[in-house]
């Protein structure tokens, strides 16, 4: 690892590679990640959670007792939920979407995975969520692919997909813009 670019920096990064690393010592690291996914959706789902996590209003103590029952409610323990309570204790609860971010780059690195960002314009099914697993595999020379999708309906249809540094945009908000672009060039 010595010499290698590092894939997390900041604070955020510092938590992420301090819980990835004892995640590998306990062997959880596939346990840590699902309950901090299950985590992350907790708070995109929950305006209530997600102001709890965000606002500086309230104090460390208030934080902590919250989110201890709000872990227990959705069944987040052992690792993940001691992380989080950590996190809380300190004050860095405002960062847990970027720590969780950076300890999924961690993960993917070490199981030779690559993210791909996918925005569609509604919910996939599971057939057609493994057909874009296939086809990004084969653009990835065969590496396995884990989908982060989220569902934007402002892109009207088609999806938008962004592999490390390339992106791939069939939107049908972004063919329409292009459409009317194209007509105020000719008009």
């Amino acid at each position: 690892m010595a010499g290698e670019e590092p894939i997390v920096s900041g604070m955020a990064g510092r938590y992420a590679g301090a819980l990835f690393e004892l995640a590998l010592e306990s062997k959880t690291v596939d346990a840590v990640k699902a309950d901090l996914e299950k985590f992350a959706a907790l708070i995109a789902s929950s305006t209530d959670l997600a102001r709890l996590v965000r606002s500086p209003v309230f104090g460390a103590g208030e934080q902590t007792r919250a989110l201890s029952a709000v872990l227990e409610r959705a069944g987040i323990a052992g690792l993940a939920a001691k992380f989080l309570k950590v996190i809380a204790a300190n004050r860095r609860l405002f960062a847990v979407d970027d720590m969780i971010k950076a300890f999924r780059k961690l993960v993917a690195r070490y199981k030779g995975e690559v993210t791909a960002e996918v925005t569609v314009a509604e919910r996939l099914g599971d057939k057609h969520l493994d057909a874009l697993k296939s086809a990004l595999k084969t653009v990835t020379g065969g590496k396995s692919v884990d989908l982060n999708v989220k569902v934007d309906p402002a892109i009207i249809g088609g999806l938008v997909v962004k592999l490390g540094s390339r992106m791939v945009d069939t939107s049908l908000r972004t063919k329409l813009n292009a459409i009317k672009h194209a007509m105020k060039e000719a008009g």
